[in-house]
């Protein structure tokens, strides 16, 4: 049995689409059940689940990690899948993102991959920057970063653990605490391009900011605990933490140089440098996306300006 855990709150745009995807899995190697854990919402999620097809369980808002955590209390399957109630599954993800568990009984984890066809342009650098995430993750035989929009786990080994930890509380890096966690203690978790969601990404400027301090403030929560994953987590580019660092040198030589005219060319230098690193990335986004590719230098420093605030944020106020 394959039990498949939906979280959702306030859904009721994408909970339908979700959930039917689910339902009309193909090729799927035993039974399986579609449970969405309807998390206090104020709207019409819940109904509209059960209308589609799943079997919900309705709580007060806690957010998805103790949503999640519910899932797999009321789950029966062996196998606990996971994605989120904006996201798609295609019709064979099932199929994909079991199929590591049900033939290497030494998998404990396995992660899949997002696509997404939405136009705005904020969005389309979203899905290259995962894709360019995607293709660091391919390098290991083991990883140790899960994100459970696409992921499924062995439900034993997550009872065992205590699931999820519910201090993350906001929608941000939960996934992350336990996928740290896990791998701590040795187990094998790996990554499956195959097993694919369609989703719906932060579709402007704005709300890629605010979605990136928050993952900012959320990781500073989860490395207090696995401080070794600041140096290797093999999901985050080392160069994203150059561009986090020179993103910060930069913007405080930008503020000293108002009091210290001297220090002026210090900011030309950084945003110099800064650019320079940018362009593995713009190479690799100039055959899927022109557009994107031109506009990525932008969206790198917004990136590493958010994630450093977000991170500084939250080694200043820690969530015990």
């Amino acid at each position: 049995m394959i039990s498949v855990i939906v979280p959702a709150h306030n859904a009721q745009a994408t909970i339908t689409a979700c959930v039917s995807a689910l339902a009309c899995q193909e090729n799927t190697p035993s039974d399986y059940e579609i449970i969405v854990i309807d998390d206090g919402s104020t709207d019409n999620t819940g109904q509209l689940a059960a209308a589609a097809g799943a079997r919900v369980i309705r709580q007060q808002k806690r957010g998805p990690a103790a949503a999640r955590n519910a899932g797999i209390h009321a789950a029966c399957g062996d196998i606990t899948c996971f994605t989120d109630a904006d996201c798609a599954p295609r019709p064979d993800w099932i199929c994909q993102i079991t199929a590591p568990l049900l033939t290497d009984p030494a998998i404990a984890g396995v992660k899949g991959a997002y696509t997404s066809s939405q136009k705005e342009i904020a969005a389309r650098f979203v899905q290259i920057e995962y894709e360019d995430k995607y293709d660091r993750l391919r390098q290991y035989p083991r990883i140790t970063f899960m994100d459970f929009y696409s992921a499924a786990y062995r439900r034993a080994i997550l009872l065992e653990h205590n699931g999820f930890d519910e201090r993350f509380s906001l929608a941000n890096s939960e996934d992350r605490e336990l996928s740290y966690r896990l791998a701590a203690l040795g187990y094998q978790m790996i990554f499956r391009p195959q097993a694919i969601v369609g989703h719906h990404h932060a579709n402007s400027v704005s709300g890629y900011f605010r979605k990136k301090v928050l993952n900012g403030f959320w990781t500073a929560q989860a490395v207090r605990h696995f401080p070794e994953r600041t140096v290797e987590d093999t999901y985050t580019p080392q160069v994203e933490k150059v561009q986090i660092g020179l993103m910060g040198l930069l913007t405080v030589s930008a503020g000293l140089s108002f009091f210290l005219p001297f220090l002026a060319v210090l900011p030309l230098l950084l945003a110099l440098v800064f650019l320079l690193t940018t362009l593995p990335f713009v190479r690799k986004a100039w055959p899927k996306d022109k557009v994107v590719a031109a506009a990525s230098p932008f969206f790198l420093a917004l990136r590493g300006f958010a994630l450093g605030l977000g991170y500084v944020w939250g080694l200043a106020r820690p969530v015990n």
